[in-house]
């Protein structure tokens, strides 16, 4: 299926280098995702959290990409698939 949300993608820059939900409940993280949206970093569904799961949940925002070093992939949580 090809995603149908592409359209939605900005030039974003992330909001933080750090999950900031995570640090304002004391939390960690395990890797990070940005909304390519908005710019908001969130903790990836390998997290505690999932913050960036839920930013895409509460906004409608689609696709996010990982802001890990040396990893350009891109996601969306609508279709489920890599982008």
């Amino acid at each position: 299926m090809a995603c149908a949300h592409l359209d939605q993608i900005r030039d974003v820059v992330p909001d933080s280098r750090r999950c900031e939900a995570c640090v304002a409940l004391g939390d960690t993280w395990v890797h990070l995702r940005m909304c390519l949206v908005c710019g908001q970093v969130g903790c990836c569904d390998s997290s505690k959290n999932r913050h960036a799961s839920a930013h895409a949940a509460s906004t409608g925002h689609p696709i996010a990409r990982s802001v890990e070093p040396g990893e350009t992939w891109r996601w969306c949580y609508v279709d489920h698939e890599l982008v």
